[in-house]
């Protein structure tokens, strides 16, 4: 198996043999969810190409986002849980078609103490989903509604490389913890100001935003 050429300038040659004989590609479909809360996670996915969204549901099915894994990084929370033994407290939902190296739990303890570069690249994880983590709060309690949904469609942007965000506003709403009825109010208002576009299952935005 080829690994991506600027793994070379992340991991030590020893780390990269191993990784191309214990670990596996594999390419998932927009849509696709790779992990649900409750699952026993047994890889560790790296991202190469595409994205992932990482959200929490509670007991009644509402969901919310937590932040997105993008190419060159992992999921911290998939680590603890992987090296714990836990179930999943997330659930993972490809954004796009996403291809992905998947390490299994067996060989991620391993690695800690064997190789410098994977303690480096596991602890650098951990320290910016944390960051993300930490940023979604203060949105959620010092920001009102119309800018959480202004990020998160900047966000949304970033993570798919595109300016044409093809959700639905009953989506959007879930992914914020709201209504449906309250983000089509504050999208139209973005609209009206010239800063979105609205189509049916879709918000373009523009660089007004």
């Amino acid at each position: 198996m080829m690994l991506p050429a600027h793994f070379k300038d992340i991991f030590e040659p020893a780390l990269l043999k191993e990784m191309e004989s214990k670990t596996e590609m594999k390419t998932i479909q927009a849509g696709e969810a790779i992990l649900d809360v409750g699952q026993i996670v047994r890889v560790m996915p790296i991202i190469l190409s595409g994205s992932l969204r990482i959200s929490r549901t509670d007991n009644e099915g509402r969901e919310i986002l937590l932040y997105y894994i993008n190419p060159g990084e992992s999921c911290a929370m998939t680590f603890t849980c992987c090296m714990e033994h836990f179930p999943s407290e997330i659930k993972a939902v490809a954004e796009d078609d996403t291809d992905m190296l998947v390490v299994p739990v067996q060989i991620m303890d391993e690695w800690l103490t064997k190789y410098p570069t994977w303690k480096s690249f596991v602890m650098k994880t951990i320290r910016s989903r944390f960051n993300d983590m930490l940023k979604t709060i203060d949105q959620i309690a010092f920001q009102k509604l119309d800018e959480r949904l202004v990020n998160y469609l900047k966000e949304k942007s970033g993570a798919t490389g595109s300016t044409l965000i093809k959700l639905s506003h009953e989506q959007i709403a879930t992914e914020l913890a709201t209504s449906r009825v309250v983000i089509s109010r504050l999208l139209k208002k973005l609209e009206n100001d010239k800063k979105v576009l609205l189509y049916r299952n879709q918000v373009k935005l523009l660089n007004a935003l």
